[in-house]
């Protein structure tokens, strides 16, 4: 299932920012990704949250925070749409928990990373992203 990990400078947010941010990044990704929100999918998206030396992290140039949001999902599972969609709303939720201005945006950037079929595993098992879909859409006909 979906992954999205935030790597930031330390002590950029308090933790619970931190912990905030990090229920809301895993829920922005399964809305995206069109996956029920439910405890099962819920349990399934992880968000790790990763504090750095802050002078090991971003510009030489300057001493602004700089984040790093890495979004991993098995192939096929966001359309162009969705991508676009999920970066941009990625982006508010991190400049929004850093109050960030708009004029900061460039300060976030989120790379998606597109797991190719076959090579997502869990429990043992390998993975396969049509049978995600299926229990997805087993979860969205349930009242």
């Amino acid at each position: 299932m979906p992954m999205i990990q935030l790597t930031l400078p330390e002590g950029v947010l308090d933790a619970d920012t931190r912990a905030s941010l990090r229920t809301t990044l895993a829920a922005t990704l399964l809305r995206w990704e069109g996956a029920p929100d439910n405890a099962f999918f819920r349990s399934l998206a992880w968000c790790l949250i990763d504090e750095v030396d802050p002078s090991a992290f971003g510009s030489p140039e300057d001493d602004l925070p700089r984040f790093r949001v890495d979004v991993t999902v098995p192939q096929g599972a966001l359309s162009d749409r969705r991508k676009a969609g999920l970066i941009e709303e990625v982006t508010r939720d991190v400049s929004a928990a850093a109050e960030l201005g708009d004029a900061d945006s460039l300060r976030v950037w989120v790379l998606i990373h597109e797991q190719p079929e076959g090579t997502w595993g869990a429990a043992g098992n390998v993975i396969r992203f049509e049978e995600l879909r299926a229990v997805a859409a087993a979860s969205k006909d349930k009242p």
